[in-house]
């Protein structure tokens, strides 16, 4: 039996292009009904697929991040009301010290001066009052000129020692930089600073009083007589006359130096003059004389 006597209609599945061949529709037998393809069933090779519109973007849509757990949270919160209850603590200690500072007149000043080292407290722009700004600026004028005069005195005696006239008096002269310099700020020139912001009778009083042992200081090292070491110690004029025979370059410096003293001591009577008319005339003596006596009183009591 060959294979057309079974069923006639179970037909064998041929490839139609088993033998290379390009035939439409035509299988190796005839081309007959049952091995006819569908030409629309295979693409062609040179057929374009159009391409898939794309998807549309929602700028405005959110994406959902998961947080953390609602304990993490809680616990977060927990931790900022504590660390806003500690700050809310130390502000209001901080302010309780404030105001029993001020109740107590304790002025806390901070160091500006000098501005690139700063180690005192001076702003006379803003504390001092307008009229008695130039009063006060001459009065620091005249402070920053004895720290000229005095170390301008080192300068001048290292030189003397240096021709010989002995170590002695460079000591000295060391001595009174380092003692003046610091003593004429605490002494006379605070006193007058916080005098003129406060208007305090007393603190002018202690400023006459200081100030003028400065004046005689700057006069006697003008004059430098012979009373210790010969008067070298000091740049004043008897010793520059002294050395200028012998020592011409020391004797130069000398008188440099007296210059500076002079002008010093010039600056400073101009300074408490104007002090002294400020003081009379705005009835602060009055009330020094009545401070006094009143002090007096109970101190006799």
């Amino acid at each position: 039996m060959n294979r057309y006597d079974s069923n006639p209609f179970e037909e064998e599945e041929v490839n139609p292009f088993a033998d290379g061949s390009k035939g439409k529709g035509q299988s190796n037998y005839g081309g007959g009904a049952f091995y006819t393809t569908n030409p629309g069933s295979v693409p062609s090779a040179t057929s374009k697929l159009s391409p898939l519109p794309p998807e549309p973007y929602d700028r405005g849509a959110t994406i959902d991040i998961p947080l953390n757990s609602s304990q993490d949270t809680k616990a977060k919160e927990k931790e900022l009301q504590a660390k806003e209850a500690e700050l809310r603590k130390r502000e209001q200690e901080l302010k309780r010290r404030e105001d029993a500072i001020a109740r107590a007149g304790i002025v806390i000043e901070e160091k500006n001066w000098p501005p690139f080292f700063p180690i005192i407290h001076h702003d006379i722009g803003k504390e001092i009052p307008i009229h008695l700004q130039k009063v006060q600026y001459i009065a620091f004028t005249t402070f920053l000129g004895l720290v000229l005069c005095l170390a301008w005195n080192i300068v001048a005696v290292t030189t003397a020692w240096i021709k010989g006239e002995g170590p002695t008096i460079w000591f000295l002269a060391i001595i009174y930089f380092i003692s003046g310099v610091p003593g004429a700020y605490v002494l006379w020139y605070r006193p007058l600073y916080r005098a003129m912001r406060t208007d305090s009778a007393l603190k002018f009083g202690w400023f006459f009083l200081v100030y003028l042992l400065h004046i005689a200081f700057c006069i006697f090292a003008s004059v430098a007589p012979p009373i210790i070491f010969k008067g070298k110690s000091l740049t004043g004029i008897l010793p520059a006359i002294d050395l200028l025979g012998d020592q011409a370059l020391v004797g130069i410096f000398y008188f440099i130096g007296f210059g500076f003293f002079c002008l010093e001591s010039l600056l400073s009577v101009w300074v408490i003059q104007q002090v002294y008319m400020y003081f009379r005339g705005s009835g602060k003596a009055v009330e020094m004389k009545r401070e006094a006596a009143r002090s007096t009183m109970m101190a006799a009591l």
